[in-house]
């Protein structure tokens, strides 16, 4: 079941990252076992009760003039609008109702979708109460006073974000259709992969600045089985801004990836494999997802014997924090090997769902245990006792020690080549988790 996601929306100044710090608490800036990724802070997985979601900060830059200031909160309201389930519609209580709020809330309140009125920086209820009340003017439903700084009325807050969540089960749980994201930077050939798998020219790819598309998802049927493209291409915008272009399709990248069971990172060959498609595949590996690196423009490149076996070589550098992912080679433009994809897709998504006897992981374990001694430290040796498959998508896996501080993650890792050896699990990564068992108990 995909998380939802949440978006935060409001003008620069107004405290969406402190609220966004505030309710991703300190998880976000360090990225634990993933090696490679540096996590721009734009993304978060909250908790509240007991539903988890995914924040969002659209962010932006700090522009100059009114008229920026507008365009940019247009874009990111449009944004939030595309990609997300809630949306947290920013004020600020000390700046009071200005102009450009007015305009943002025409925007959010004929998107259909649930928006929350948040009026930050009410540092006392008693004192700005009449000053919250003048919101009531954007006619986008109750305000709700927090102060992100002093952490106020976070809780009320998020107790009304949960409410627009589907409740329980009752959404994509009959799906049983692969859901398949693409995902990549922007003009890497996302849209003309669907195309080419349609056979027809759905995606509209214009130049136009402006032009935005929901992600779309798109059903493709292929030997009597049917399958979910969701697709990321929206956002064909003329930004000047590199960074801000690479914001928006990281955002764009994790609504998409929350939903698919399989992700398809779409790299340009000609390009060649870069900083930023590692910050986009970070994504799919942190949520564990299944992932098919696709070469695209392949047709493009000028090749000899070695060509290939140098650019897997480079890409698996550059994306070393998942040397599980498989990699094709295909080309939209002639549709070389995209037909293949199908397969690929299969085979990951089984891999995904796959679960593994106890009895036969136990069996793996003890043999590797033989042929290399388990670490120790002061005199102290791990003992490994058992093992068991708790979960799939991705395949998850307790093991029990007798201290925790003595399984080295080097020793997990020498674990997981040994399971992946007997069981190939090609596509997708292994979560492991390491659980004390005292001794004397035994």
């Amino acid at each position: 079941m995909s998380k939802p996601v949440v978006a935060i929306v409001g003008r620069p100044n107004v405290g969406k990252s402190t609220l966004f710090n505030a309710l991703a608490g300190g998880m976000i800036s360090i990225v634990k076992d993933t090696p490679g990724v540096t996590r721009d802070r734009i993304y978060a997985d909250v908790s509240w009760l007991d539903r988890e979601f995914t924040l969002v900060d659209t962010g932006g830059i700090e522009p100059e003039s009114k008229d920026i200031i507008l365009s940019q909160m247009r874009e990111q309201a449009q944004i939030a609008i595309d990609t997300a389930d809630v949306i947290l519609f920013l004020t600020d209580v000390r700046q009071g109702l200005v102009d450009a709020d007015s305009k943002v809330a025409d925007m959010l309140r004929r998107s259909a979708k649930p928006v929350l009125l948040v009026v930050n920086k009410v540092d006392s209820f008693e004192k700005y109460m009449p000053d919250v009340y003048e919101f009531y003017n954007l006619g986008i439903g109750e305000p709700l006073p927090v102060s992100s700084a002093s952490r106020l009325g976070l809780g009320d807050m998020l107790d009304e974000v949960i409410k627009y969540f589907p409740k329980g089960e009752e959404s994509e749980e009959e799906d049983e259709r692969p859901r398949v994201a693409i995902i990549g930077k922007p003009n890497v050939g996302k849209s003309s992969i669907i195309n080419k798998l349609l056979g027809e020219q759905r995606v509209i790819v214009s130049d136009i600045a402006g032009t935005t598309r929901d992600a779309i998802d798109t059903d493709i049927v292929y030997n009597g089985k049917e399958y979910v493209f969701i697709d990321t291409a929206g956002l064909r915008r003329k930004s000047k801004i590199k960074e801000e272009l690479e914001r928006y399709s990281i955002i764009r990248a994790v609504s998409a990836v929350e939903r698919a069971d399989v992700v398809l990172m779409v790299i340009d060959a000609v390009e060649g494999v870069t900083e930023q498609d590692a910050k986009i595949a970070g994504i799919a590996h942190e949520r564990g997802k299944g992932i098919i690196i696709v070469v695209n423009k392949w047709d493009a490149i000028e090749k000899n014997d070695k060509t290939m076996r140098e650019y897997e070589n480079e890409v698996r550098r550059v994306l070393s924090f998942m040397p599980y992912a498989e990699i094709m080679y295909v080309s939209a433009h002639t549709g070389q090997r995209l037909i293949k994809l199908y397969d690929m897709i299969d085979m990951v998504i089984a891999n995904q769902t796959m679960r593994v006897a106890t009895g036969v992981l136990n069996e793996i374990m003890t043999e590797a245990v033989a042929m290399q001694q388990p670490p120790s430290d002061k005199g102290k040796r791990l003992k490994l006792y058992y093992i068991t498959q708790v979960s799939v998508k991705p395949p998850t896996f307790v093991i029990f020690v007798n201290d925790k501080e003595l399984m080295h993650f080097s020793y997990t890792r020498y674990l997981e080549n040994k399971i992946r050896e007997a069981f190939g699990f090609c596509g997708t990564s292994l979560k492991f988790f390491i659980r004390e068992r005292k001794e004397k108990g035994r």
